[in-house]
């Protein structure tokens, strides 16, 4: 079989977005989802697709909101459009540093 190690000789991983934080890490320090990966990792082995699927959904969900932040960006969202209805209102006003409007250095 001589394509077994392919990817390995032209340096390339086709399957790095499964196991990501698994991966070596540079300075050999864990990466930041690394407990989620390998929460999601050990309940579902063992189990077969489809039962884990099912059974190890909240590890699976905690692994994805780590990676990706979707539900970080939309709770970010959700409190930057609060702010322009505030200020659209007149109920607030952020402060100068917040408008693009610096101290005069000396």
């Amino acid at each position: 079989m001589p394509f077994l190690g392919l990817q390995k000789q032209l340096g390339i991983d086709l399957d790095s977005w499964l196991l990501r934080q698994s991966m070596p890490q540079p300075h050999s320090q864990a990466a930041a989802c690394h407990a989620f990966e390998r929460e999601w990792v050990e309940c579902g082995h063992g189990l077969g697709q489809t039962r884990a699927r099912r059974e190890c959904q909240l590890e699976y969900e905690d692994f994805m909101e780590c990676m990706n932040r979707t539900k970080l960006a939309k709770r970010l969202r959700t409190i930057l459009e609060q702010r322009d209805k505030l200020i659209k209102e007149g109920k607030y006003t952020p402060p100068d540093y917040h408008m693009g409007k610096e101290d005069p250095r000396p």
